[in-house]
């Protein structure tokens, strides 16, 4: 603010280095007054509207939106320190719009210099933050497919000598998950009706590994299909039970999964009777502490990942908004 106000009184009042020390304070002052006034409420409604300009308007329209947005905050800034000063005497009532027409194009010019290069240097920020946030997502997905995939190569090659029909089935399935993910383009969100299918592919590949040890079902509850989810999420919530429910058992475990919709938020259940998951143990780099991260980054904070483990059940609940 002080260097705001310094540089309108060398600029714009004519002051030079035979003016009186008074009449630079008072100028320098009144600047201040007007910096404080325009400032603050420039730096608070800007972050906040031109994002939804942005969004909304195409160059060069969005620049002139903001820039007749900025216009009326120096209006409305000016307006308010001049009553300041009216109000503290500085000023005689009388003047308020000789003052105010001769302020207009100080306080205009100079919200505009400084609040284009504000907002140009905030837009450049964003992209970058998102620029990050797209690159960590990148790298969190990255870890979650090999992931899947060593599983079920795993599944592949135990079967190999035992049962090579169901491990030749099981390969043709993993094809079939394998196509559809590049053809997907590795989009991060998918629909909840793509993602489904993947879930339905992937424990159809397990359940030739483990037979009536894995026992599944799959219920939407009048969830709309169309809802978008991160890709390979309700996978790996999946996967989880098949290895911490189904394989250490013998007589295995059932996993039923839901989808349903309560408010505005998409909420899908898996849940297992399977010997219980302590949560409190998660390690950095598991597959649930992967989506978690991932549900973070992708929603900002709008969705969730709980896990509610006892003794004989576990309950894995994602909620994203619908």
């Amino acid at each position: 603010m002080s260097v705001a106000a310094a540089a309108i009184t060398v600029v714009f009042g004519d002051v030079t280095v035979r003016t009186p020390f008074r009449v630079v304070a008072q100028a320098f002052l009144t600047s201040l007054l007007f910096a404080m006034c325009i400032g603050p409420l420039t730096a608070w409604a800007m972050p906040r509207l031109a994002p939804l300009i942005w969004c909304r308007l195409r160059f060069p329209f969005n620049w002139i939106a903001l820039a007749v947005a900025m216009m009326g905050f120096a209006m409305v800034g000016g307006a308010l320190a001049i009553g300041i000063l009216i109000a503290i005497g500085y000023l005689p009532p009388g003047s308020f719009w000789r003052w105010y027409a001769g302020s207009a194009r100080v306080s205009i010019a100079v919200t505009l210099t400084v609040g284009l290069f504000i907002t140009a240097f905030e837009m450049n920020r964003a992209r970058l933050a998102q620029a990050n946030t797209q690159a960590r997502l990148a790298s969190l997905e990255s870890r979650v497919q090999p992931h899947f995939l060593f599983n079920t190569l795993n599944s592949i090659a135990a079967l190999t000598h035992d049962d090579p029909a169901g491990a030749e089935r099981m390969t043709t399935e993993l094809a079939a998950i394998l196509r559809s993910a590049l053809d997907s383009h590795n989009a991060p969100l998918v629909t909840l009706d793509e993602e489904l299918a993947l879930v339905r592919s992937y424990l159809s590949i397990e359940h030739v590994r483990f037979g009536d040890r894995l026992r599944f079902s799959i219920e939407t509850d009048g969830a709309p299909m169309e809802t978008r989810v991160p890709r390979m999420s309700i996978q790996t919530i999946v996967e989880n039970s098949v290895k911490y429910a189904v394989s250490p058992q013998r007589e295995g475990a059932t996993i039923a999964v839901r989808a349903a919709v309560t408010g505005n938020r998409l909420r899908v259940d898996v849940r297992d009777d399977g010997p219980g998951f302590d949560a409190l143990t998660l390690p950095d780099g598991h597959g649930l502490a992967l989506l978690r991260d991932r549900l973070q980054l992708q929603f900002d904070g709008r969705a969730a990942l709980t896990i509610d483990g006892t003794i004989g059940a576990t309950l894995v609940r994602m909620e994203v908004p619908a």
